[in-house]
């Protein structure tokens, strides 16, 4: 009885999936601040889910990190990975707005 060699090719590597590091900035625990990140983290479970991160500043207790991003309104995200870098001011309440903002989705 003859028996078959069978040769496995290795699998391709997989590109890892890209990193999202998002900023949100906010004024206290105001209402639209804490509506904003409601948003945001429910926005990044649909959408990015296991490949983001949110750092929330609060301009409150560091004032000084506004100038950094350029923050001229809160509440305010920004990514920062992957590049380039995209500013979304407001509630985040309008997920087509954040799709394309985030640059996920075209503008159509």
């Amino acid at each position: 009885m003859k028996t078959k060699t069978v040769k496995r090719r290795a699998a391709a590597p997989r590109q890892p999936a890209k990193r999202w590091q998002l900023r949100l900035y906010v004024m206290d625990t105001t209402p639209k601040s804490q509506t904003a990140f409601a948003n945001l983290k429910k926005f990044c479970e649909t959408h990015l889910k296991g490949r983001y991160r949110i750092t929330v500043i609060d301009l409150m207790k560091q004032p000084h990190l506004a100038k950094g991003d350029q923050i001229l309104a809160i509440p305010t995200v920004v990514r920062k990975l992957p590049k380039p870098v995209r500013n979304i001011i407001g509630t985040l309440s309008d997920t087509e707005h954040l799709l394309v903002g985030l640059d996920l989705r075209a503008a159509g």
